[in-house]
């Protein structure tokens, strides 16, 4: 899986998510969905190789409004030909300090008296994007749907956010729960330099100062816990979409936009 990966000078977790097989015996196609981590650092070769070589139209970004203001537009805010779209998977609530809205947006597994969270932690919290912002990850998917090249999902790390978004795509494509899980935990393979990365940041870098890289690497069982509650409560992610007011023919959209 790990040619999939499109290697950049200004980020470290972008990878292509064609290739991958579904239920019914084919394959998700190139070109059509992108997961990265924070587009900020891009340089000029990495904007044109991403525009012109690997053909981005649309640019999907899941971070709170907090992490955009402070970080600034990023280098394919300056590109005409695409399009940005900002959804939020967090909602916010009031006057939230930034350590507060930088340990939701990374997902810190710290309580606020201090304590470690088991992992359980981090299926509640997937989950809790759907629960929270359910407009947001449909709008998403929305996007990537009607994308007339390849639509890139982001958040800051492009692990939690990012892979949430992800698996309902994947999930609606047809393809195995055991790939989706897969193509999740392959973020492992970059999580010390994806940390490196936003460790300078001001939004990210006191929340991540106090937790160890393990605590940050993707773990199988978060994901899976996610696939199987939208599995049992709607069916799968084409049934969660439809009773978020997708029509079937919207899903189907998105089915085929993926796969052909």
């Amino acid at each position: 899986m790990t040619d999939r990966w499109i290697e950049l000078d200004g980020l470290v977790n972008m990878r292509d998510l064609g290739g991958l097989p579904t239920r019914d015996g084919g394959r998700t196609a190139s070109g059509r969905l992108i997961r990265s981590d924070n587009l900020q650092d891009l340089t000029d070769a990495d904007v044109t190789h991403l525009v012109h070589a690997v053909g981005v139209s649309d640019i999907i970004d899941l971070r709170t409004e907090v992490e955009v203001h402070l970080e600034g537009p990023g280098p394919l805010r300056r590109v005409e030909s695409l399009t940005h779209h900002h959804h939020s998977l967090i909602a916010a609530k009031g006057e939230e300090d930034l350590d507060a809205l930088a340990a939701k947006a990374l997902a810190v597994p710290w309580s606020p008296d201090g304590t470690r969270r088991d992992a359980s932690f981090w299926a509640e919290h997937y989950l809790g994007y759907l629960a929270a912002r359910p407009d947001s990850v449909a709008a998403a998917l929305r996007v990537i749907a009607d994308a007339p090249g390849a639509a890139v999902v982001h958040c800051a790390a492009g692990k939690d956010r990012t892979g949430t978004v992800v698996a309902m795509a994947l999930d609606v494509a047809g393809v195995p729960h055991e790939e989706i899980v897969a193509d999740y935990v392959l973020t492992a393979e970059r999580i010390e330099a994806i940390i490196g990365r936003l460790m300078s940041r001001p939004a990210y870098g006191h929340a991540l100062s106090q937790q160890s890289i393990d605590e940050q690497s993707p773990k199988p069982e978060s994901i899976e816990a996610i696939l199987r509650a939208v599995d049992a409560g709607w069916g799968g992610a084409a049934g969660w979409l439809r009773d978020h007011g997708w029509t079937t023919s919207d899903v189907e959209g998105l089915r085929h936009h993926l796969t052909r």
